[in-house]
């Protein structure tokens, strides 16, 4: 290691100001720097030997950084700063996301800008050791052996600048053989509760003030905006009432400062072992509200049921499209012994499903379109005698409960001239319901 060269990090890359991607201008870039460490790249991945493939070869990069990280820190400084150099890029250019390496991303960095993902020509490319250098140089030791011997990593990282705290929700996979990344950019400010037009009956079963029980769960497809308008609903509680709240998730995204509220923030991995467990464990510290970052698998649905069953406000989300699906999900993943009991416990705690989707509007940008269930009796009733398909009749039937079908959502914003014809029918789950509601207009 000793004849790779020195290289001095330039000052931190300056935080531009959001704005629109066509409305940036090309910032003053630290080109020449960047040729500097593409230069280092090819001096450290050429000590790997050819012969050396498949994971035994990342694990070769991951004991060279280990050495780095120790003898040579000044180099994975110089690494980091590459990486936070395309992270505050992603930040100049609106970017929700970036993805790099792995065989799909073919060298490039790659930025999903209003939706769609685009590589950036203007960056350098890199090969896949390189990708996976710049990839591994922003992990602590045991977060490459977790990667390596599961080969998915979920991990969040922050950068520092002045006063702000960037952070960024990661996940580091393995793309035929190749290690590749996806992070996603935390906004640092809530977005605001009553922007997103909750009917006052369904904001009051949110609040805390009004209803201390229930499940309530946020659904919808992976980039749809979940965390944020859970982030909203939680931000209005700790806002407007005293109590105790506990955020458990994989990994921790917004970190909300405690107001009337004193909020707890658990990261699977390295505050608890798992969701499940973090559940249970927080039954014991006096939770008001207690938030489970996903539920992935039947042990965190129970555990989620059996929180709600004790007394506790439980919010959580699903990778799901609509509120019946949602709940024939939750029955789904039930062993069969325990289906129909855990159908009786889910009609009585289960008190609001919101799915939601964002969709391409008009002016460029995306806008949130969502359904609503709200459990009232005839639901309730729907679901213990398993006339699950009878539910979005009801939420068709029951606006003034503040129930709304996606198709209902999405004809308003039609109406309203916020999206077209094509998209509403795009995103619809129903495209003949749809149709039908536009003609009756």
């Amino acid at each position: 290691m000793s004849e790779i060269q020195t290289i001095v990090p330039p000052p931190p890359v300056q935080t531009p100001t959001p704005a629109p991607a066509e409305k940036v201008a090309s910032t003053q870039s630290p080109e020449a720097y960047s040729k500097k460490v593409r230069s280092l790249l090819h001096q450290l991945t050429s000590k790997i030997p050819k012969n050396v493939v498949g994971i035994e070869r990342h694990i070769a990069i991951s004991e060279l950084m280990e050495e780095i990280s120790s003898n040579f820190s000044h180099i994975q400084q110089a690494l980091r700063q590459q990486m936070e150099y395309f992270l505050m890029r992603m930040v100049e250019m609106n970017a929700s996301d970036i993805d790099m390496g792995g065989y799909g991303g073919q060298g490039h960095v790659w930025y999903r800008i209003y939706g769609e993902k685009k590589p950036d020509k203007t960056l350098e490319t890199y090969s896949y050791d390189e990708m996976s250098m710049l990839i591994q140089s922003l992990l602590v030791a045991q977060q490459r052996s977790t990667l390596n011997v599961k080969r998915n990593l979920d991990f969040s990282y922050t950068i520092p600048r002045d006063d702000t705290m960037y952070r960024f929700r990661a996940n580091a996979y393995y793309d035929l053989e190749h290690l590749a990344l996806n992070m996603r950019f935390i906004n640092s400010t809530i977005y605001p509760y009553n922007k997103l037009k909750f009917h006052p009956t369904v904001s009051k079963i949110f609040n805390l003030t009004y209803d201390k029980s229930g499940l309530i769960l946020v659904t919808g497809i992976t980039g749809s905006g979940k965390t944020t308008t859970l982030d909203s609903i939680i931000d209005m509680n700790n806002h407007s009432v005293h109590g105790h709240i506990f955020i458990i998730a994989s990994p921790i995204e917004y970190v909300h400062k405690s107001d009337k509220c004193i909020v707890r923030h658990r990261e699977v991995g390295r505050d608890t072992g798992s969701f499940k467990e973090g559940a249970i464990q927080c039954l014991r510290q006096d939770p008001d509200i207690i938030v489970i970052g996903e539920m992935r698998d039947p042990d965190t649905i129970l555990t989620a049921i059996e929180m709600t069953d004790s007394g506790h406000k439980v919010f959580s989300t699903l990778h799901t499209c609509s509120a019946v699906e949602s709940i024939d999900r939750i029955l789904g993943e039930m062993d069969p012994l325990e289906k129909e009991r855990t159908r009786m416990r889910l009609a009585d705690v289960l008190k609001v499903i919101v799915s939601q989707k964002l969709v391409p509007s008009l002016d460029g940008e995306r806008i949130l379109v969502k359904e609503v269930l709200v459990c009232n009796p005839s639901v309730r009733a729907a679901i213990k005698n398993n006339n699950i398909g009878e539910i979005y009749q009801m939420i068709h039937e029951n606006t003034d409960m503040g129930m709304i079908t996606l198709e209902q959502d999405l004809k308003r914003l039609f109406l309203q001239k916020k999206i077209t014809l094509e998209t509403a029918m795009n995103f619809a789950n129903n495209k003949r319901r749809l149709l039908q509601l536009i003609n009756m207009k």
